[in-house]
């Protein structure tokens, strides 16, 4: 998995992982509009990197910006400017950002960006927050936020914030992406989205009793994404991850999830990965302390 580490490596990286839904049960909605949801997150030892140099002016900003995306609307500037209110740290950052991952595509990019910076500038500017308040913080950026700054393999209730880590054999991921763009807002406002799977245990799970509810209705809508899933089923069990567009395909062996990686079609990006119980975001705060 180091592959990706080959570019400037005078940084001081930190990881900014992918995850996957290995599975998504809609329940119902509530009141408010959002949906009560079920999910298994599965951390992967595969993301982007983020590098903070620290100014001693409060100067927030993108060393690399991200090509469409104005500052303002950059979810690692947002989380950087949100801790420094909440703390009232007057230090400010220059960011570099090595992305890999693909925008949009439901394995966590923009979320887990926003996680690392709020984990690592809470280390590097002294702001002295614990995980439950940058969790609390990152919830504020988006639904998925605090499981990536809790950095485990976890089961999710609610819409999303109920969290219980939920430790996964660590199997091989192959991940690929059909180059199209999913709306999220698009699949949960659908009507025919299903809105009544019952609730199961998260002991319980088992990936071949669970299901991702918004797969249907993205296959139908994005063949792009249908005809990827009936290539990678004839190999290894496989399903969409969140609201798509990315899949997934399951195995116990590196290597072979790298030769049916092989065979994939040019036009389809693609990676393996192992699934962590533990993000390597976590082990790279721990090499700090």
């Amino acid at each position: 998995m180091d592959s990706q580490l080959n570019t400037q490596t005078s940084h001081d990286w930190w990881p900014s992982p992918a995850k996957l839904n290995l599975f998504l049960h809609i329940l119902g909605r509530y009141e408010n509009g959002y949906h009560q949801l079920q999910s298994l997150f599965q951390m992967l030892d595969y993301g982007d990197k983020l590098a903070f140099d620290i100014t001693e002016d409060s100067a927030i900003c993108m060393a690399t910006p991200l090509a469409g995306v104005d500052d303002d609307d950059n979810l690692i500037i947002k989380a950087a400017r949100l801790l420094a209110k909440h703390t009232q740290c007057k230090k400010g950052v220059s960011i570099t950002l090595d992305k890999c991952l693909p925008m949009g595509g439901g394995i966590g990019g923009g979320s887990s960006n926003a996680a690392t910076t709020l984990v690592a500038l809470n280390h590097l500017w002294k702001t002295g927050l614990n995980e439950d308040e940058l969790a609390e913080l990152g919830l504020v950026l988006g639904a998925d936020v605090p499981i990536f700054v809790r950095g485990r393999t976890a089961f999710a209730g609610g819409v999303g914030e109920e969290i219980t880590p939920a430790p996964q054999k660590e199997l091989y991921f192959l991940v690929a992406n059909p180059n199209v763009h999913v709306s999220t807002a698009e699949v949960f406002t659908a009507p025919e989205l299903p809105r009544n799977t019952p609730a199961i245990a998260w002991e319980d799970y088992k990936f071949e009793k669970t299901r991702n509810d918004c797969q249907q209705l993205v296959e139908n809508r994005y063949p792009e994404v249908a005809k990827l899933l009936q290539w990678l089923v004839n190999y290894a069990p496989s399903r969409m991850t969140g609201t798509g567009a990315c899949v997934f395909a399951t195995f116990s062996d590196y290597t072979l999830a790298e030769q049916v990686r092989a065979k994939m079609p040019e036009a389809w990006q693609s990676f393996v990965a192992k699934g962590v119980n533990r993000s390597p975001l976590l082990d790279k705060l721990e090499q700090q302390k």
